[in-house]
């Protein structure tokens, strides 16, 4: 019923007029008084959005950051990638509720934030699972935050909402509302901008509230009738209205005036210029921009602005005055509308490239030092520039004179021996793909042990959470909601989970790879020792990594697809059954293929090897592989680059995902990579 109350009024563009009983705020503002002002000048929330340099400044800061796209990411092992699958992901990017945009919502609440010192919004979540599904703006006058004593030394931030007119009387918990605050005394609660600069937007409206009497009194300032005789009231008064009648107001102004009888015109007021009118309207514009800590420009006072400064006074605003209401966005979002759990992986941010670009010539100059230097591509620059990826523009380039530091250039002519070696190494080339299948047979077992241990493992501990919060045997569970955040913390970076595949894996990859090390360098003729312990390493946290993800990720899918706690247990539990079915198998199969590829690559790299080629397997070969089939290219570089397609025999391609340097490049892929070696 509340949620339904509040939702309703958030709805409503403008509340019902007030009435006697339940007066508006600026009802009792008009009886009681106003913001205190020293310029004689009635100033509130209203009036100050009447004041042009005000609500100029307010607009931009206000329409800058709506436009700006907000995204929420996932943090990758190197990277981020856009979470689109998150609920919250359509409500910050899209529109976070059925009649407004993201812009329309984020613009209306930076608004709050800067004239009344916040903004907030209702969250609305689904009764069952808490995921949130809507956000709605709340009026700045009827929402008060209130800082709570939780007990043992703990505050939390509460909203309290209050509409007369309806008779809405809400005390909003955290999780219940979003709220955006400026700068404040206690880091809770924002300054309004309206209530410090009550002064300067009372001089700035006082300053047009003269200029416009001036004008419409008369184009010369105020003066005094002189006659030299004394006249009787009555003489007085028609003189006056006379006078009124003939010069008052702008159109009957610098009219000629005829004065009879003695009569003579003295001034008493200043003229415009010496009361410095217009300097005063000026100093007033830059006054606002000092307020909103805009540049004068952007509110268009162009008296000091030249082509090149406001293009600097551009970047300064955006990295300073734009970026700091930014930050306190997305510092918001996490905090008020993720999970503590779900913020260790997922974060929001907004996408200011645009915003950040400066002129033609220098933006393209500075993609061309980047693309020299080889920490940009092609499609990385036509990224940047808004326009599509084109085939092949994922290399990266580097300058041909460029070898590693504490390096030399290898020598022009190998000595007699080392030319015998790399001879005999052609020789070994033959037996090495039936070696690494020996080396991997050997390990193929160990590798299905392990990952058995951690399915079992998997269904020993989620298990558990089905029964505490999916209520499987009516034992009192909680909540859907409840069961994946348990079940988040259980599959984190560093849970249990993540140390038991860890412990397992790492052994056994660190000898699976050090023995396709050796075979390798003795395929070519390297007669060091290569240790690949560290890129053992790092190769099993990647894969500790990826099956963390994908495992919490299926988990998830199969609850939140189910329509009740009890189809959702029994989804999860089918699942973990079949991983403990089949996944070893099929675990042991893939890096059975894919680790020696990779660990031989490490161990040609090291022996200065510069190209390999790639070898399908006789019948088992599909047609993809076919087509890939002794392509031949630098160690470096890799054999399908992201979004590269290879077409087989009947026309459909495959899309590569990601930079595919060695074999599999699909589920069942038996392809392997050898070495060039060259005299």
């Amino acid at each position: 019923m509340l949620r339904s109350a509040v939702r309703s009024v958030a709805r409503a563009s403008a509340g019902p007029l007030s009435g006697i009983a339940t007066p508006e705020k600026w009802v009792v503002d008009w009886f009681t008084g106003d913001m205190a002002n020293s310029a004689g000048v009635r100033v509130d929330y209203d009036t100050a959005m009447m004041y042009a340099p005000f609500f100029a400044g307010v607009r931009v800061i206000a329409e800058d950051l709506g436009a700006l796209p907000l995204f929420l990411y996932e943090r990758m092992a190197r990277g981020k990638k856009r979470a689109t699958g998150h609920p919250l992901y359509p409500l910050l990017h899209d529109a976070p509720n059925d009649m407004m945009g993201a812009m329309s919502f984020k613009e209306a609440l930076q608004g709050h934030a800067i004239t009344w010192g916040g903004g907030a919004a209702y969250v609305v979540t689904h009764e069952r699972t808490g995921v949130i599904e809507e956000l709605w703006p709340l009026r700045p006058d009827r929402a008060r935050v209130k800082v709570r004593q939780m007990g043992k030394g703990r505050v939390e931030r509460w909203l309290q909402y209050r509409d007369d007119v309806n008779g809405i009387y809400a005390n909003l918990a955290p999780g219940e509302f979003l709220y955006v605050n400026g700068l404040g005394f206690d880091g809770v609660r924002g300054y309004s901008v309206v209530e410090l600069a009550a002064n300067s937007i009372g001089l700035g409206l006082a300053t047009e509230h003269y200029g416009a009497k001036t004008f419409s009194n008369g184009a010369a300032p105020a003066g005094a009738l002189s006659h030299p005789e004394n006249l009787s009231p009555e003489a007085r008064k028609r003189m006056a209205d006379d006078w009124e009648n003939i010069h008052r107001g702008i159109d009957r102004a610098h009219r000629v005036a005829i004065l009879e009888e003695g009569v003579t015109w003295q001034a008493v007021g200043l003229p415009n210029d010496a009361n410095q009118f217009l300097e005063t309207r000026k100093l007033q514009v830059t006054d606002m921009a000092r307020w909103l800590r805009l540049p004068p420009h952007k509110i268009g006072d162009l008296d000091r602005a030249t082509f090149s400064n406001i293009e600097e006074q551009q970047l300064d605003y955006v990295s300073s005055a734009l970026n700091a209401w930014l930050i306190r966005w997305e510092q918001a979002v996490l905090t008020q509308l993720m999970l503590p759990e779900e913020r260790a992986r997922y974060f929001p941010e907004h996408l200011v490239d645009a915003l950040l670009r400066g002129n033609t010539a220098a933006r393209y100059q500075a993609y061309a030092i980047g693309r020299q230097w080889g920490w940009l591509s092609a499609n990385d620059v036509r990224d940047r520039e808004n326009m599509n990826p084109v085939d092949g523009g994922d290399a990266y380039l580097v300058p041909l004179n460029m070898i590693p530091a504490g390096g030399g250039a290898p020598p022009a002519e190998e000595d007699d021996a080392r030319a015998a070696a790399r001879r005999y190494a052609r020789l070994l080339r033959g037996r090495g793909i039936a070696a690494r299948e020996n080396i991997a047979e050997a390990w193929a077992p160990k590798i299905e042990e392990a990952d058995r241990e951690i399915a079992d493992l998997e269904r020993e501990k989620v298990g558990a959470l089905v029964d505490k919060h999916l209520d499987t045997g009516g034992r009192g569970g909680r909540s859907t909601s409840a069961f994946l955040a348990a079940l988040s913390a259980l599959y984190d970076t560093d849970g249990p989970i993540a140390e038991a595949m860890t412990a397992l894996w790492l052994p056994i990859m660190t000898s699976f790879a050090g023995d396709v090390a050796e075979d390798a360098a003795k395929q070519v003729g390297h007669d060091e020792d290569v240790d690949l312990s560290v890129w053992a390493r790092a190769y099993t946290l990647s894969h500790v990594g990826y099956q963390l993800s994908s495992s919490f990720g299926g988990l998830r899918k199969r609850t939140e697809d189910a329509d009740t706690q009890e189809d959702a247990a029994e989804a999860v539990v089918d699942l973990l059954i079949k991983w403990q079915e089949e996944r070893p198998a099929q675990t042991a199969r893939w890096e059975a293929t894919q680790l020696p590829n990779a660990a031989a690559r490490e161990a040609w790299k090291e022996a200065g090897v510069q190209k390999l080629q790639w070898v399908a397997r006789g019948s088992k070969s599909c047609p993809y592989c076919t087509k890939l089939d002794g392509r031949t290219i630098a160690i470096e570089e890799p054999f399908i680059a992201k979004g590269d397609e290879v077409e087989g025999e009947d026309g459909e391609a495959l899309k590569a995902k990601r930079n595919t340097f060695h074999p599999p490049v699909h589920a069942g892929c038996d392809c392997e990579v050898i070495p060039v070696v060259t005299d």
